[in-house]
């Protein structure tokens, strides 16, 4: 059985001239004590720059020892999204072009989300079309972008693309509303582990409740890390919703409702976790991810889709994607 990572990382040696050329003060890359290379966020490691982040062959090797027959990279946090417009713009086209080329050199390997200016949209919309050109099967957007929710009305023109075009998107956390430099220093784990999910968390609740599932009913949305704490607050949002008298919303029906058309993936650590996003999307809207070459335990997700139905196991791993992607 075929099986395809939708939730991995390549970086590329361009973006990362770029951001050490252009990301500060927020953002640098560089040695630190432990004799690993790290991107730095406000002045602390946010995560290690490991070899298989730059080099498809090395990621064509740890995919062979990971028994992953097809990878769908995309950039990680901070995307393409600092050093003002100009830098942005240069940042993607690059991004993506080095993207292209891994799926050139690995065409029956390698696929990958596109990375788009998404502050400044008419230079989006145009990157948008030619990743898609080039070979993107989506796009990737964190779930705040420096301050803005994704419902922003900036970002409205951009969506409405990506919704003609039908595409997958990759919604990945960032570091979220309210974090400060010393969290990055202190709490190496709680900010990816915890911190991570509350992004994700908040990011596509408000697009539910704000109507933006209504507005856009093309795109696809997959949410990283089995949706973060959505599955676990399901009821909860909807007991909210169902009693809240101030506030006016744009929907009419259930949070739920919309959690159901979601996609998530299955970067989850308890059988727990995985059971409830199953129960609210279905194991048809699940797909399998790593997070690799980010900190991650490939074996223990396995493990866990594994102790699924056979049929379950094998839509995760395998055949949502395909039909998702096109594949």
């Amino acid at each position: 059985m075929t099986v395809i990572d939708i939730h991995t990382h390549m970086f590329g040696e361009s973006w990362l001239k770029m951001l050490n050329e252009h990301g500060g003060p927020t953002y640098s890359a560089g040695t630190l004590s432990d004799g690993r290379d790290y991107l730095i966020e406000k002045g602390a490691a946010a995560c290690a720059l490991e070899k298989e982040a730059f080099d498809y062959d090395a990621r064509i090797e740890a995919m062979n020892q990971h028994g992953i027959d097809i990878s769908i990279v995309s950039l990680t946090s901070p995307n393409v999204y600092w050093g003002g417009e100009q830098i942005s713009i240069k940042t993607a086209i690059l991004a993506n072009d080095e993207m292209a080329a891994g799926q050139r050199a690995y065409p029956d390997r390698i696929r990958w989300f596109a990375s788009i200016p998404f502050e400044y949209p008419e230079a989006a919309i145009q990157e948008l079309h030619r990743a898609v050109e080039i070979g993107a099967v989506g796009v990737m957007a964190t779930a705040s972008i420096n301050g803005r929710h994704l419902i922003d009305p900036l970002f409205a023109p951009v969506w409405a693309e990506i919704d003609k075009l039908e595409l997958p998107v990759l919604i990945h956390p960032t570091a979220p509303f309210g974090s400060k430099e010393a969290e990055f220093g202190i709490e190496r784990i709680l900010m990816p582990g915890a911190g991570f999910m509350f992004d994700t968390t908040i990011g596509i609740a408000r697009m539910v409740v704000d109507g933006f599932f209504e507005q856009y009913q093309k795109l696809k949305i997959i949410a990283s890390h089995g949706g973060g704490y959505l599955p676990y607050v399901n009821g909860r949002i909807d007991m909210f919703f169902k009693l809240e008298t101030l506030s006016k919303f744009k929907i009419d029906r259930l949070p739920s409702e919309y959690f159901k058309q979601i996609y998530y993936d299955a970067v989850l650590y308890d059988p727990g976790a995985l059971s409830l996003c199953i129960d609210i999307a279905g194991p048809e809207k699940v797909l399998f991810g790593t997070d690799f070459p980010m900190p991650c335990d490939v074996p223990k997700l396995y493990d866990l889709i594994d102790s699924r139905p056979k049929d379950e196991a094998a839509a995760i791993k395998s055949s949502n994607a395909v039909k998702l992607f096109n594949l």
